[in-house]
């Protein structure tokens, strides 16, 4: 079983594998948190300010949690 693993080419440990999850979960989440935005905004334009500022909030929120996976990375490597 381990020389068809390492034929394949998939020696290393798991923190690669989690680190591509740490930095692809942000991303998804970004996207969502947007995409939600623009789609209140088109619906409820008078309160456009208001969920552009809690849109940013929970950017901010989500980044910090892909930094950490970040930061568990290297501190597990």
């Amino acid at each position: 079983m381990n020389s068809i693993i390492a034929l394949a080419g998939l020696t290393g440990n798991l923190s690669i594998l989690g680190f591509a999850v740490a930095t692809l979960s942000p991303a998804i989440g970004m996207a969502m948190v947007v995409a939600k935005a623009m789609e209140s905004t088109a619906r409820q334009p008078e309160v456009g300010n208001r969920i552009q500022l809690f849109m940013f909030i929970g950017l901010a929120f989500i980044e910090v949690l892909g930094l950490l996976g970040f930061v568990a990375y290297i501190m597990g490597s």
